[in-house]
């Protein structure tokens, strides 16, 4: 296999990291002595708080940088159950999951008031359990298929769960 790019690793972090590193303390080492000239009048210990305030923040600040992406990524938008926006768009139903679970407004329901609210099922399961398609997406890198399970018991809602399927 051909490696178009090599990048090599020092001390167990790939260079990009040190380069990372490098421009966070750049930005934080001037934002430091900024702040520092206003606030110490000593020169010397004004050196000494920069540098110290820059090598003990640079970690924490990449940390959160790498937080936030992460969260960025796996974030899924979240919508208020609306009867009409079910219907007309299967491929976002996924994102009205959580109102509809949280808000228990199916638990307790018959099979005839769930076909009323959310329309006939995609499939029904061997146990009863009815299945509702609700798109795919919100699976961060990848995608994920969203399914809504409706549970029975006495032909009452039992519970309802969201299922996602990783692509």
């Amino acid at each position: 296999m051909i490696q178009f790019l090599f990048i090599p690793a020092f001390f167990g972090l790939s260079t990009e990291v040190y380069i990372i590193y490098f421009l966070i303390g750049l930005t934080t080492f001037f934002l430091w002595r900024h702040l520092f000239r206003r606030y110490i009048r000593n020169e010397g210990i004004r050196k000494i708080a920069t540098w110290a305030a820059t090598l003990f923040g640079i970690p924490f600040i990449y940390a959160g940088l790498i937080a936030a992406l992460l969260f960025g990524i796996t974030y899924e938008h979240s919508l208020d159950f609306n009867q009409l926006k079910w219907m007309k768009d299967r491929e976002k139903r996924y994102q009205m999951a959580n109102d509809l679970i949280e808000s228990k407004i199916l638990i307790g329901k018959d099979t005839s008031q769930v076909k009323q609210i959310l329309g006939i099922a995609n499939s029904v399961n061997t146990d009863g359990e009815w299945v509702y398609t609700m798109g795919m997406g919100g699976g961060g890198l990848g995608f994920m298929f969203h399914n809504l399970i409706i549970k029975f018991d006495n032909h009452k809602v039992l519970a309802v769960e969201h299922a996602k399927i990783p692509d």
